[in-house]
């Protein structure tokens, strides 16, 4: 629908804007909403639900909830954070102690 990809559109410009990179946009189509959800003076029952995945500071989240609650488009919004990935170091190389090589030569 237009109405939904000019919001989609309208967050991730409001997003890029505020300094996150948005890695991957996933819709999970229009469902039932697990209960009325009143927003905006209008009931809901139905609603259409997208994973936006971003990285970005942790100091946009308060500005970006309050930039989407604002926005009559949408009814329910929330950030998750993911756990960051640890980085294994490569066990074949071992590291050198150069002060120890270069003592050892006097």
């Amino acid at each position: 629908k237009p109405e939904t990809a000019a919001v989609l559109k309208r967050t991730v410009e409001a997003l890029m804007e505020r300094g996150a990179v948005v890695r991957n946009l996933e819709n999970l189509g229009e469902r039932s909403l697990p209960y009325k959800i009143s927003k905006h003076k209008e009931r809901h029952r139905r609603g259409g639900y997208f994973l936006i995945d971003l990285e970005g500071p942790p100091s946009i989240v308060s500005t970006m909830m309050d930039h989407l609650g604002r926005d009559i488009d949408v009814i329910r919004r929330a950030f998750v954070k993911h756990p960051v990935s640890k980085t294994e170091e490569c066990s074949g190389i071992i590291p050198v102690n150069y002060e120890d090589k270069l003592m050892a030569k006097r």
